[in-house]
């Protein structure tokens, strides 16, 4: 079998729009596909090989585990399962020492919708306008674009919308029924837009009032994509709850839900996940959290992401709207549809993803060398130059 397009053409469900590419191989920032041309990858696999494609050190993490112990469910303790949750424990805000482990981010989130109402005995949940936290029943609700979530409703009771970054909104609608707030630091999928200051503290100030809890979702924008090890350590807030998944384990599915101080203790069995915490999955995780922090990855993230959004912005680009970004987190907002672009800046073998109709999304693995960064830009920039004729 060697027409891979074919044969995925004819047994896919699909549910994915396919790229006319067939990638067969990573290695750090760069993939190949099956012809051997070599691509710059500005989607990292929607933002999970932060650390780069087969990082040796999660490869020899893998393999060894790979060894000695796949599978092991949570009614049992494990020896890379301890060292996970006390790296993750170490990483985060004092008293943030519990973790529920799962196989993604929409689990993440789906944990953290029944911890919250559980822990405060309330069901309303507010979420924002534009975000996006998930497919699953739970999260899709909670994700703010109809688009999504219009195929299958009904969805959850008791879930409220409110517009990203007004804190009018939030004075409104946080109430003693509030269960949780859940906010995106930078919402990626609604089109790289960065929260407001204010807004999150406002948040976590009216949910401390009112006995509701903060969950901060950064199943994207964790593990050092934003410059920090966590985007809401730019802001000087603390989640009670927080999501993150993706990058976690450098490619192998993996997720989780850490809960802070004023989430209760929960009782054996509200909830579960037959995979989730598995030594395979932990024993990457573990090995990815020391390369973030041995290769200085966060710190990394931060001046490469500078460096881009520096020469993007200075381009002066007639069909650029605005460029924002935090990290290695960047949208580049167009006056088209981004679709056409995306094809043409693939043909020049640079990988990038949408961001919604109009804007342009990078997010390459936090490894990327600067020579690469200055190709990024350059491609980008001549690619937008000459988009009119595209």
């Amino acid at each position: 079998m060697d027409n891979f397009q074919t044969i995925e053409a004819i047994h896919t469900s699909g549910v994915y729009p396919k790229r006319n590419l067939t990638i067969v191989r990573g290695k750090g920032s760069h993939v190949w596909d099956e012809n051997g041309q070599e691509y710059i990858d500005c989607i990292s696999g929607h933002g999970v090989v932060n650390i780069g494609h087969c990082h040796p050190s999660v490869v020899s993490a893998v393999e060894k585990q790979a060894k000695q112990l796949i599978t092991c469910p949570e009614v049992f303790h494990n020896d890379q399962r301890a060292r996970l949750l006390d790296h993750l424990a170490a990483l985060t805000p004092e008293g943030m020492q519990r973790a529920f482990l799962c196989n993604s981010g929409t689990e993440a989130v789906e944990a953290a919708l029944k911890f919250a109402r559980i822990s405060t005995g309330r069901s309303e949940l507010i979420s924002t306008l534009r975000s996006f936290h998930g497919r699953t029943m739970g999260s899709l609700t909670l994700t703010g674009q109809k688009k999504h979530r219009m195929p299958f409703e009904p969805l959850l009771p008791h879930v409220t919308h409110i517009p990203f970054n007004k804190t009018e909104a939030l004075h409104k609608s946080v109430s003693e029924r509030t269960a949780a707030v859940i906010l995106e630091v930078v919402q990626g999928e609604g089109g790289v837009r960065l929260a407001d200051a204010e807004y999150l503290h406002t948040a976590q100030q009216l949910c401390h009032q009112n006995g509701a809890l903060l969950i901060i979702d950064e199943v994207q924008t964790g593990l050092g994509r934003t410059g920090k090890m966590f985007a809401y350590e730019h802001y000087g807030i603390e989640p009670d709850i927080l999501c993150i998944a993706k990058s976690l384990a450098g490619g192998l599915p993996m997720g989780a839900t850490l809960l802070g101080t004023r989430v209760s203790e929960l009782p054996s069995g509200v909830h579960g996940s037959t995979f989730g915490g598995n030594p395979l999955a932990c024993a990457a995780s573990v090995a990815v959290l020391k390369v973030l922090e041995t290769e200085k990855l966060p710190e990394r993230a931060a001046e490469m992401g500078e460096h881009i959004l520096t020469q993007l912005r200075e381009s002066n680009l007639p069909i650029v709207r605005e460029v924002r970004g935090l990290g290695l987190m960047i949208g580049i907002e167009l006056k088209q549809k981004v679709t056409p672009i995306l094809r043409e800046l693939q043909k020049r073998r640079l990988l990038a993803l949408p961001a919604g109709k109009t804007i342009l999304r990078l997010l390459p693995p936090l490894v990327i060398s600067h020579k690469d960064c200055n190709q990024i830009s350059a491609i980008v920039t001549k690619v937008l130059r000459e988009s009119q004729s595209i």
